[in-house]
């Protein structure tokens, strides 16, 4: 690839991007996550709408992007996760996520692995900026999230717990998944941050650009209002209970820890 950095590869952070059926622009995004960083791995979690071979071509032709490809539809969560295992196994300490359909700002990655480096024990979250064209219903409804992880968290600094574009380090968020069997689809990106945060892993929040794609622009979403915003009220509720578990711990840290500036 002729736009890919010149740098050596990074031998600690990695770009990790989950994909399922993304549409036409996953090529795009992929190369320009290349053109940003490099090493980047694709986990293809069991896509059906041809974008593999698409992939897998461009993979041929750079060897710094690797494709890890699940035989059928996981998750998000548990592509994330075998995307981690692996990198883990390599050596990789801190991996930044982002979505394969275009609506991540894939300009930024160098300035979060930047925070991450300075501040490797964080999570880097990215905080939306959100265009006009963002469905106002998607807006409101993350408000109601954000609000339910600040109190799951007592106020850890969490500025938004669905924005899939994100620095983790690898580690914990390992131990926090295989603690339990849920954050295996829809619900892996807010659960991931208030369990981590649980897990005293303090949050970096950094602004951020999101983008709504029409269909007529290559837009693609797997979002199901019913089905996904079931799951993440019973993951809510089952956050709720931790949290209430937790509660004294997180009281005396809260105590202990100056409250970090909203973003």
């Amino acid at each position: 690839m002729t736009d890919a950095p010149r740098k050596p590869p990074s031998a600690t952070h990695l770009v990790l991007i989950p994909c399922y059926n993304p549409g036409a622009k996953a090529a795009a995004t992929v190369q320009a996550a290349r053109a940003a960083w490099s090493p980047v791995w694709v986990v293809v979690d069991g896509s059906t709408d041809g974008s593999t071979d698409v992939l897998r071509q461009l993979a041929r032709q750079d060897p710094e992007l690797r494709l890890i490809v699940l035989p059928s539809n996981q998750g998000k969560g548990a592509a994330v996760l075998a995307g981690l295992q692996q990198a883990a196994r390599e050596g990789f300490t801190h991996a930044l996520t982002l979505d394969a359909d275009g609506q991540h700002p894939t300009e930024l990655i160098a300035e979060f692995m930047a925070v991450s480096l300075a501040q490797p024990a964080a999570m880097v979250l990215g905080a939306p900026v959100f265009g006009p064209e963002a469905p106002r219903i998607r807006v409101w409804g993350r408000k109601i999230s954000n609000g339910w992880a600040n109190l799951e968290t007592l106020g850890a600094g969490i500025g938004d717990s669905l924005y899939g574009f994100r620095v983790y380090p690898i580690a914990p968020l390992i131990r926090v998944m295989q603690g339990q069997r849920f954050m295996r689809r829809f619900d892996f990106d807010p659960e991931a941050a208030v369990r981590l945060a649980w897990a005293g892993v303090p949050a970096v929040n950094r602004p951020a650009p999101v983008r709504y794609f029409s269909a007529e622009e290559g837009g693609v979403s797997h979002f199901k209002y019913l089905r996904d915003n079931l799951l993440l009220t019973w993951m809510h509720l089952r956050l709720v209970a931790g949290f209430v578990l937790r509660l004294p711990t997180l009281l005396w840290r809260r105590l202990k820890t100056p409250r970090p500036p909203r973003p």
